[in-house]
């Protein structure tokens, strides 16, 4: 039986209805707004996952009949998720993801498709929307409900879920997640907005949840109310974590006290070993061995959780001995690869990133086929995270959610401080290969960007650096540490990355695994954060300060003219004709646009130079008073046609041929002769009018 709730969020009012599609699912609901329509489905099996950690997966559907479209290639239907569905997936997963009880290991998928799109409303909102309400009306234990907005700031007023033209003017374009009790997740950008304008942001963001809470627990209310599934955490038995804690607590702080990360992970192994050999050599049943080694491995993993957080939150004292606000040694260089047209190599402690850019053509810009329809992009950032960066052998080839997700958080923050393309007309690749990892390797290469393209001679707004912020609280006393080490990230509470310029912000991504954070803590973090980039800032500048004033010999010289629009079409001739004729004569590459701008690229200035006087010729207008040497290309009783300019001809009336009285114009001119006319006028009408009596008389 379908049951149904509406809300209003800002101007929108929003559906949630179950019980008409997918209803074999645990949970399943469809959110309408408008013309969009989202389905989202849950499944989480019943049996216990061999898994150590929680089998989540979410996945985000786009369907090309949503926006009545038949998908391109040579199969026509719908292939592995784009980028963007891939974000959007991500999106869904992070809040809802810590909302599941802490334990709990069932494989468990979430499925978002849409079914109908006018690209008028966030479809990614409804997504994130529907995969919790799925969830609460559902039996699977769960501790939601959570909420999800997209936050804007257009003309100084904060707007929910604002629509594609108002994001176009927005100073800020967030999408907030959380709880009742606070905010879980935030994933956005800006144009270099102070810290005070972010906080407002999360605050107003977190307000609008409200009616979202209610009709999810409305909904849940009208479906019954469904009891959720008896679930039992697994739990070690005490005797053996006290005996296991005995033996290694004091070795795991030794280890937590190891500066270098790889001698530390070896000093974690080698306890383990040593337990191992201590407390399961003499099992000889193999399930209660299996067992033992679980409960052993989760107790050596609770003593390097709770001695590290101890060690931050009651002695200040950090995993590689820094204090809570101190930044990693940093080192910078430039110029390191000879034949890229810019690079910039950035370590920060035990984390580097090799920055790498190309500047190309608008040949080179990227074609999305979307739901929207097709858009281009100028500029490109790809994030590659070999598995060699961790000390590690893994698969290369392909990226992983993770290095997608990584990625576009580093283009956001870099996208804000681009130069205006028609000042600096080139496609933009930004390739960020992590070189080293521990800790915050996407800011990393939001600094190895900005090196990269200061020595590609990119002529940026605003140099950009990013740090990564942590968060260790025990409900009581609560410590924010400036950018993390990987340990710190896997045992404390947050997540929240920074980036931006020292005017403001450019991206940023809050990851929680707790309940909530206040926004005291908010504040503080992002206080941090800023002092935390102006010393990267600071080190970086120390290096390269401004860009380099000419650009690689090895990239593309761009060259940008301006003609009338009324004329691309005797530019580009028919069927291509005369545009193809100046590339094959010239070598250069032309991007021709409707508003009249040509973009003459090449790496030959002198065959860039011959391009640009063939087309200006081409577009090149008679001038009256000028002389011109023209040909003769048509000859009748009144006068002659003669061809001044290509493709631009003027009348020598038969008066105008001689300073003699003649007869016959055939007499003193044939089809293909040359001779030097004078423009006397040109009309309304654009008709000229030749003389070549006038160049006589003179």
């Amino acid at each position: 039986m379908k049951q149904s709730v509406n809300l209003s969020i800002g101007n929108q009012t929003i559906e949630i209805e179950t019980g008409r599609m997918a209803k074999q699912a645990d949970g399943s609901v469809l959110v309408t707004a408008g013309n969009n329509v989202v389905l989202v489905t849950v499944v989480s099996s019943k049996r216990d996952s061999d898994m150590d950690f929680f089998p989540l997966t979410v996945e985000y559907a786009e369907k090309f009949y949503a926006s009545g479209k038949i998908p391109g290639g040579f199969f026509k239907r719908e292939g592995r998720p784009t980028a963007e569905a891939t974000l959007n997936a991500r999106l869904i997963d992070r809040p809802l993801r810590p909302t599941f009880p802490e334990g709990y290991n069932k494989d468990t998928q979430v499925v978002a498709t849409i079914l109908s799109f006018d690209g008028t409303y966030p479809v990614e909102i409804l997504a994130s929307i529907g995969a919790s309400t799925a969830t609460h009306i559902s039996d699977i234990p769960f501790n939601g409900p959570t909420a999800a907005v997209l936050v804007g700031k257009v003309d100084g007023q904060l707007v929910v879920n604002p629509s594609p033209e108002q994001l176009e003017k927005s100073e800020v374009e967030m999408i907030v997640a959380g709880t009742r009790n606070g905010i879980l997740m935030v994933e956005g950008e800006a144009k270099l907005v102070d810290e005070a304008t972010i906080l407002e942001a999360l605050k107003f963001a977190h307000k609008e949840m409200g009616p979202i809470f209610d009709a999810q627990d409305k909904l849940r209310e009208m479906t019954g109310s469904k009891a959720k599934r008896e679930f039992i955490p697994f739990k070690v038995e005490e005797g053996f974590r006290a005996k296991v804690t005995d033996f290694a607590e004091s070795r795991i702080a030794a280890a937590l006290s190891t500066v270098d990360k790889g001698e530390r992970y070896a000093a974690y192994d080698a306890t383990k070993k040593e337990a191992e050999a201590m407390f399961l050599e003499g099992i000889q049943d193999k399930d209660e061995k299996d067992l033992r080694k679980k409960e052993l491995g989760i107790v050596i993993e609770d003593l390097k959780y709770n001695i590290a957080r101890s060690n931050i939150l009651k002695k200040s004292q950090r995993i590689d001995g820094r204090d809570l606000t101190t930044v990693r040694p940093i080192a910078c260089e430039v110029g390191l690869l000879p034949r890229a047209h810019g690079s910039g190599l950035f370590t920060r402690g035990e984390t580097q990133v090799l920055g790498a850019v190309t500047l190309g053509t608008g040949d080179d810009e990227q074609t999305i086929d979307s739901l929207a329809g097709f858009y281009k992009k100028k500029f490109l950032l790809h994030y590659n995270f070999p598995p060699y960066c961790v000390g590690e052998t893994g698969r290369m080839g392909g990226q992983s959610r993770r290095e997608i997700g990584h990625g576009n958080l580093a283009e956001r923050a870099l996208k804000a401080v681009l130069p205006d393309h028609d000042k600096f007309p080139y496609t933009i690749r930004m390739v960020g290969e992590v070189m080293e990892s521990n800790g915050s390797s996407s800011m990393g290469t939001v600094c190895g960007g900005t090196l990269a393209m200061l020595d590609a001679g990119v002529p940026l707004k605003g140099n950009v650096a990013g740090v990564a912020m942590g968060l260790i609280s025990d409900g009581t006393d609560t410590a924010v540490l400036t950018d993390i080490l990987g340990d710190e990230d896997h045992l404390g509470d947050m997540d929240f990355k920074v980036a931006g310029t020292r005017e403001g912000i450019s991206a940023i991504q809050m990851d929680i695994k707790i309940d909530s954070i206040t926004f005291d803590v908010m504040e503080k973090a992002l206080a941090q954060a800023k002092d935390g980039r102006l010393h990267i800032l600071g080190k970086m500048e120390e290096v390269i300060k401004a860009p380099r004033g000419e650009i690689s010999p090895y990239a593309p010289r761009i060259e940008t003219i301006k003609i009338k629009p009324e004329k691309v079409r005797e530019v580009i001739g028919a069927g291509g004709k005369v545009i193809k004729g100046i590339i094959e004569e010239t070598g250069v590459k032309v991007d021709i646009e409707d508003d009249g701008s040509i973009h003459i690229a090449s790496t030959d200035p002198e065959m860039s130079k011959k391009a640009i006087a063939m087309i200006e010729a081409i577009c090149a207008e008679a001038e009256v008073g000028k002389t011109y040497k023209g040909k003769v290309v048509k000859v009748v009783d009144f006068g002659a046609f003669v061809e001044v300019l290509p493709n631009t001809q003027g009348l020598l009336h038969i008066s105008e041929v001689s300073n003699e009285r003649i007869r016959n114009v055939s007499d003193h001119l044939s089809e293909g002769d040359t001779i030097d006319v004078k423009v006397i006028d040109v009309d309304r009408a654009g008709r000229i009018k030749l003389s070549r009596k006038a160049l006589l008389e003179q």
